[in-house]
């Protein structure tokens, strides 16, 4: 609580790295309900301009190195819950 906390996520891919390739970060919340997506990369990062993670996500990631971390600035507890990534790298998926 109140230090910024780092989601990691790393890649591989049989494809080349292009600007085709898309991060998306959802969340579920701890008590369940609907998957969100709060973090979207293709090319520059877009992060979500609604709901509870608005303006508390910056990309961290380094996409040529297989990397597609978040961070979440000021977590609270109501923040608990799942966390996923998911890397598309067109035609590798």
């Amino acid at each position: 609580i109140g230090e910024q906390v780092l989601l990691k996520c790393s890649f591989k891919s049989t494809s080349p790295i292009t600007e085709s390739l898309m991060v998306d970060w959802t969340y579920r919340p701890l008590t369940g309900g609907q998957m969100e997506t709060i973090f979207h990369y293709q090319s520059v990062p877009y992060p979500t301009t609604v709901g509870k993670f608005k303006d508390r996500i910056s990309w961290l990631g380094n996409v040529a190195q297989g990397d597609a971390s978040i961070a979440i600035q000021n977590p609270v507890l109501s923040d608990n819950g799942t966390f996923i990534c998911s890397v598309k790298n067109p035609p590798d998926v």
